[in-house]
Parts: structure tokens; C-alpha cells; sequence
């Protein structure tokens, strides 16, 4: 093996460890009222969880690898339910990097999608885009760059975005990047079959033909010729209605998955005969990051409701392996059916819940919904669909609403909002109860991205008795605001 990747590999192994054992900060960190409530029971949380709800066990093997590519080579009736990391952990650790790539290993996922992009020098590199622009401190095509080059850059936090933080991680090398999943698990090497020789190189050199999974809609002949002449080369192949005969023209040589991008239930790839087939004889793989990939079964939809998103893909599409943005939070579900669990003793408030009047339940600076989800009419905040998740828009200085609380139990509970924004600093709230002084300001962080929402403890605590309470989330004047808000949540201290 090459002794520069060797070397690369082992530094960046030791500062994703330290990203996995805390040692650094995580990088992300009129209607009838819809709150959840979780009472505080008298049992372990852990001990009542469902069983496993969906898939089979899994194939043994000496590696987590070497079992991730048993069960992938297993479409029976009882195969086990994979789940392939979108870019990696980017919730964790800057998309397409090193520490993001242990993370998704070590948070269950048996797959991570990982981009390829080629230098000016012919080496593959992770990158999603064609340049390195959103991700990177610099600029440029990446193929007009050479590995010196692409190596003296330094990832953006999350997503990447011109406001996204920096850190102090590299842009890997694919080599280094198989490396650290040889005996993790499998990658998906999205993006790369332009680049499918370069790769195959780098796959063979480091010792990972079966880690790696060759992905693309290229002719059926092409694909099969690279085949014939790559022993041991992995492949799943990508279908819409546009080339949904590709099925029928591998015959007996199917891919080992195929994933099937719908953005309607009534194409032709969406329907029960065309997945059957697939089924019969390889994996289907589904993609729940956004709409439009699985029409609007989405991650967010799935954490509302699974039946909504991953239990509907499961039951009715015949998927077995799902892409998702949401890794932690997939796999809870495959253990134990429930989509985005209240914490004991919680409370639940969905930002669109708001309490009716402009000056009466809220304040909104503009008299119409500017978003695109139209729930309630008449009223001017502005609700919208990110993703199949239902949040509040265009938040500016100055508005505020008041929300009705239901509280279980008498005690101290803690002030957290699920958000998103892709700007730095990208907003500031106070909490009131009960028409009482308003709290500390409170800064919202920068999840990297405006549809990606992350739970944002507030460090905002409140004593309140068991009953019926308000609650006002108001947003200084004087401050910047440009985010979105999911929900309020309210959780027991110390819990």
C-alpha cells in the first residue's frame, strides 16, 4: 500500500475518534391544538421499547464488512433492512469526511453514500459537487485542481454553505476513504462510474472490491461489459420510468440492488409488479432525503408518522434498503417501530399550532402566508412543507406567537426548539409563560442547511405546575432572523 495513504489514513482515524468519543463539539449540533404529551410512567424507557419491528437478524462474518456484504447479497423474505448514510454523518461531522464516515459505522448505518470527484492529477477525491466551492475554503472545479491542492483545503461544517463553520478537516483521498471502511462496512460510490477505472484501481490497491458499490442509469451493455471485465465488481443499478426495462435486459445478472426513484405513485417503477420483479431477484433501494425521490416519503414524514414514509416504503414498496439524512433516527425505527419518540415526561408543541388572532395568538409582520402549505386561512404566519416536515417560515424580527401548553406533571422542564437555517448567526428567540417576563435571548445555530432541522437546547428552564399553560416564543427586533421552526419541545430537567 501506498505509504502517503497510510500515513494520511492513521491521522485521520485519530481525529475522528475524537469526534466519536465527545472530545470535540459536535458540529450541529384558530386550530385545534396538536401537542404531544409523554407521561413519566414508572418503567425504563429501554426495557419497554418494541422488539425489532422490521427485517430479519442478518448474516454473521468476522467484520461488520463482511456482514453488511452478506446481507446485501440477501433479497430473501427475512434479509435484513440496510441503511446507507447520505454523504456520510454529516449531522456529525463536515459531509463527505473522515470522522463523518466512522460516525455513520459506529451510529449503524452498513453503507455510506460518499461522492467522487477526479483531480486534475487523475486521483479520486470525496467531493459531492463539481467544485469545491460550498463545501471548502476554496474554489474551483475540482478537476482543474490538483491533489496538492485539494489537499491544502479545509471542509465546512454539516452541509458546507458560504456561512457554514470551518473546521480542520481534509478532503479524503477515496483511498483513504476505503480504508477506513474496509472492515466498517460498504460505500456507495456515488457520483464515480465516469471515473469507474480510477476507481477500480483504487479499489483493488487497498484491498476493498466487495466494500465498494459501483452505482449508475448507463446503458445495460456498458454496464455489463464493465462487469464481464471487473471480477468481483459490485453493482447496483438506478431506475426510473425512463429506464425501467433495464430490469428485463440484465436477465439472470441482476445488480444486487436497484434503486428506484419515483416522484409519483403512479409511475410505473412505484407500482407492485414493477418492485416485485425487482425484488424477486435483488434489493430495492429507496431514497428518503427529499421529496421526489420517494414522491413524499421522506425522513421527515417518516418522524411524524412511519407509516408515512419508511413503514409505508417497507410494506408497500418492498424496499429493504433506504439512503437517508437521518441515520440515528432510522435505526431507532428498525428496532422499534416508533418514528421520532417524545422523551418521558415531555411535551410536544408543533410550531403551526399557534394559538388563533393577528395580536391575539400571534404577530406577523406581513398579512399573508408567504410559505406554501395554506393550513390555515386567513391567517398571516407563514407555514410551509419542508420535506414532509410542517415548520413556520420567513421568521423576522419583531413576531411572535403564544401557544397553549398542556403540562403532565408539576416540575422543571427544559426549553429546546427543532430548527433550521443555513446562515450564521441565524436567529435569536426569547421564551415567556404565562404572560411573564420573557427570558434570556436565545441563539438558534446553523444547521448548514434550510430544510434540515436540528433539536436546539435552549438553556431556557421553567417551574411549572400540572395544568394548562402559555407559552411565547418571541423574536427580538433588533436581531437578525432567518430561520425556520419545526416545534417547541419541553423536557423534564435532567432528563
Amino acid at each position: 500500500m501506498n505509504s502517503r495513504i497510510r500515513t494520511r489514513v492513521g491521522a485521520v482515524v485519530a481525529t475522528a475518534a475524537l469526534v466519536l468519543s465527545g472530545a470535540t463539539a459536535s458540529v450541529l449540533g384558530g386550530a385545534a391544538q396538536h401537542v404531544e404529551v409523554q407521561d413519566t410512567g414508572t418503567g425504563d424507557a429501554a426495557a419497554s421499547a418494541a422488539p425489532a419491528a422490521f427485517g430479519g437478524p442478518g448474516h454473521g462474518g468476522g467484520t461488520a464488512a463482511e456482514r453488511a456484504y452478506r446481507d446485501l447479497l440477501d433479497h430473501g423474505p427475512h434479509a435484513k433492512i440496510l441503511t446507507a448514510a447520505h454523504r456520510a454523518q454529516w449531522r456529525a461531522a463536515p459531509e463527505n469526511s473522515a470522522p463523518a464516515i466512522l460516525a455513520a459505522f459506529a451510529d449503524g448505518a452498513e453503507i455510506v453514500e460518499l461522492d467522487v470527484q477526479l483531480t486534475a492529477d487523475g486521483v479520486p477525491v470525496l467531493m459531492h459537487d463539481t467544485t469545491v466551492d460550498r463545501t471548502t475554503n476554496g474554489t474551483g472545479r475540482v478537476d482543474s485542481l490538483t491533489l496538492e491542492q485539494i489537499e491544502g483545503l479545509r471542509l465546512r461544517a454539516g452541509l458546507g454553505g458560504v456561512q457554514a463553520a470551518l473546521t480542520d478537516e481534509g478532503v479524503p483521498t477515496l483511498a483513504e476513504a476505503m480504508l477506513l471502511a474496509k472492515d466498517r462496512g460498504l460505500v456507495n460510490l456515488d457520483k464515480g462510474w465516469p471515473f469507474r477505472e480510477e476507481i477500480w484501481a483504487v479499489l483493488t490497491e487497498t484491498g476493498t472490491v466487495r466494500n465498494g458499490l459501483y452505482k449508475s442509469d448507463a446503458p445495460v451493455e456498458q454496464v455489463q461489459e464493465f462487469r464481464a471485465t471487473h471480477r468481483g465488481a459490485v453493482y447496483l443499478h438506478m431506475v426510473t420510468d425512463a429506464n425501467a426495462a433495464d430490469v428485463e435486459k440484465f436477465g439472470a445478472d441482476q445488480p444486487v440492488a436497484y434503486e428506484v426513484n419515483f416522484d409519483s405513485t403512479a409511475d410505473v417503477v412505484a407500482r407492485r409488479p414493477f418492485l416485485d420483479k425487482v425484488a424477486s431477484g435483488s434489493r430495492v433501494w429507496s431514497n428518503t432525503m427529499w421529496n421526489g425521490l420517494s414522491e413524499r416519503m421522506t425522513d421527515e414524514a417518516s418522524l411524524i408518522d412511519p407509516l408515512r414514509g419508511w413503514q409505508a416504503l417497507v410494506e408497500g414498496y418492498d424496499t429493504t434498503i433506504f439512503q437517508t439524512d437521518d441515520v440515528e433516527k432510522l435505526e431507532s425505527w428498525l428496532r422499534t417501530g416508533e418514528g421520532d419518540p417524545l422523551p418521558r415526561g415531555g411535551v410536544r408543541i408543533q410550531a403551526e399550532d399557534f394559538l388563533p388572532g393577528e395580536g391575539v395568538g400571534y404577530h406577523d409582520l406581513e398579512p399573508a402566508n408567504r410559505s406554501n402549505l395554506q393550513m390555515r386561512p386567513g391567517e398571516g404566519v407563514d407555514i410551509q412543507d419542508l420535506d414532509g416536515a410542517v415548520s413556520l417560515g420567513w421568521m423576522r424580527g419583531g413576531e411572535w406567537l403564544t401557544y397553549e401548553v398542556e403540562v403532565p406533571r408539576t416540575g422543571t422542564y427544559e426549553v429546546a426548539v427543532r430548527a433550521s437555517s443555513p446562515y450564521s448567526p441565524a436567529g435569536t428567540y426569547t421564551v415567556a409563560f404565562d404572560d411573564g417576563a420573557p427570558s434570556a435571548r436565545v441563539d438558534v445555530r446553523n444547521t448548514t442547511s434550510h430544510a434540515k432541522q436540528v433539536l436546539q437546547p435552549g438553556g431556557v428552564t421553567q417551574r411549572l405546575t400540572r395544568g394548562t399553560h402559555t407559552l411565547r416564543i418571541a423574536l427580538p427586533e433588533d436581531a437578525y432572523q432567518n430561520w425556520n421552526l419545526d416545534r417547541i419541545e419541553l423536557t423534564p430537567a435532567g432528563r
